[in-house]
């Protein structure tokens, strides 16, 4: 028997911030290719499926849209503004995958291109993804294990 909800609900995305471990560190963007914010750049990310977690999501939309598979996240936190996506109500847990160095990606399914940029040097990000790329500095800053060049 289905139940059903007298409450609207809310749609949940996972985002994936990857930043090197570098003197001077890097963070993987893609380029949007669709609406909304098509052309602008953005964390890989995407919405969950009803069979996975938000960290198996972030995962998988990695791997879908720039060809790279990591599997140590650390959760940076969950972003919920109301007005945060212009498709509708959606909330997004974002994650943090510290690699060594920049790899080859590449831009697929639904992301035009893939590349890495400095932390000094960040295009406009769609979204709130400003305000969760604040939010993985902090998070870096606390690491032991990596040294952010300020």
């Amino acid at each position: 028997m289905e139940y059903t909800y007298k409450y609207p609900k809310p749609s949940v995305t996972a985002d994936c911030v990857v930043i090197t471990n570098e003197s001077q560190p890097k963070v993987l963007l893609i380029q949007r290719g669709n609406d909304p914010f098509k052309g602008q750049w953005a964390f890989p990310g995407g919405f969950m499926n009803m069979d996975e977690t938000t960290e198996q999501c972030a995962i998988r939309e990695l791997e879908e849209e720039t060809g790279l598979v990591v599997s140590d996240l650390h959760q940076i936190g969950a972003y919920s503004k109301v007005d945060r996506d212009p498709r509708g109500r959606t909330i997004t847990v974002a994650y943090l995958a510290i690699i060594d160095k920049p790899v080859i990606v590449h831009g697929q399914d639904d992301a035009a291109k893939a590349g890495w940029f400095p932390l000094s040097a960040l295009p406009e990000l769609a979204f709130d993804h400003a305000d969760i790329m604040k939010d993985a500095i902090a998070l870096l800053q606390t690491s032991a294990n990596f040294k952010l060049n300020d």
